[in-house]
């Protein structure tokens, strides 16, 4: 999720890069969703963010307050990690961009990735999906407010207290959900990790309503892309809804940690998120026994 440099035995650097085309109509909303889309890299390796840098590109035809409200938003997300705005670069261009350059510190020992799931673990993942279908029904103006106020609250929202919980706890893999979506990134893990992953579509986390709009066909052209990435590495039971896939392959922008932990810590996992108030959802395993680099979609039951 982002690259790590080792300083000395008690202190490495992780380093990031992210930035975002407009998903909402709102700057300064915008600028919230991007910094925290960009923050995640680090809390996905267990990592605490040091300093950020601005990553802004805004065409010369749109008056310069939009540009101050994306910067508030994203210095809003900046201070409430924890983190230092110390400076940018800013160019020219047809489309408003904006994202962060993120520096972050991590024990070299406590490193967290997405290669060290073992058979057996549980998946469990600490926010809805359904963003990108969202955002598809927004730019169609199909969308309603209810379901945009709760996609904006979950983009928005930083995965710091998710990466406390599994600190506390410790997994054994993680990575965030964002561009490749669900499958694309536990594919990742399934990869890196050598194991073969079973996820379960009836156990999604959703926003409320977002089925409806992937049913109606409001599906973004990244799931298509996703799909694609992955033919011949995904097998579906014939009983998994075509809308729940479609929300598996669909892009998310900001999203959750999926986390792979051991099963004699699953529980106390559950404790803490919930004590912590971290919505985390289980929603597969690590299979035993089997090839690697695959995944399995079914109900289960």
């Amino acid at each position: 999720d982002a690259g790590v440099f080792k300083l000395s035995e008690q202190t490495a650097l992780i380093q990031t890069l992210d930035f975002l085309t407009p998903m909402v109509d709102d700057p300064f909303l915008f600028g919230q969703i991007a910094a925290a889309n960009a923050l995640s890299d680090v809390y996905a390796m267990g990592g605490e963010p040091l300093t950020a840098m601005n990553i802004v590109c805004f065409p010369d035809c749109l008056d310069v307050s939009f540009l101050q409200e994306i910067v508030k938003g994203g210095l809003s997300k900046i201070e409430e990690a924890g983190a230092v705005l110390v400076g940018g670069h800013t160019v020219e261009d047809l489309e408003p961009k904006y994202g962060l350059s993120v520096t972050g510190i991590i024990h070299p020992r406590q490193v967290v990735s997405n290669q060290g799931a073992k058979p057996g673990d549980y998946l469990y993942i600490s926010k809805p999906l359904g963003t990108g279908i969202v955002a598809t029904a927004i730019r169609a103006e199909m969308a309603a407010e209810s379901i945009i106020e709760e996609s904006v609250r979950s983009m928005s929202q930083l995965n710091k207290a998710a990466k406390d919980v599994m600190m506390e706890v410790g997994v054994n893999a993680a990575t965030d959900i964002t561009g490749f979506g669900l499958l694309g990134h536990a594919m990742e893990m399934a990869m890196g990790s050598k194991v073969q992953i079973e996820m379960w579509s009836n156990y999604l986390s959703l926003i409320e309503g977002v089925e409806d709009l992937a049913a109606m066909g409001l599906i973004p052209a990244g799931a298509y892309a996703n799909r694609d990435y992955l033919h011949g590495q995904v097998e579906v039971s014939d009983e998994v809804e075509t809308s729940r896939l479609d929300l598996m392959y669909s892009p998310e922008t900001s999203g959750g940690l999926l986390m792979a932990v051991d099963p004699s810590r699953r529980h106390d996992l559950e404790r803490v998120a919930k004590h912590r108030g971290v919505p985390l959802t289980m929603m597969g395993r690590i299979e035993e026994g089997v090839g690697a680099g695959r995944i399995k979609v079914t109900r289960h039951e």
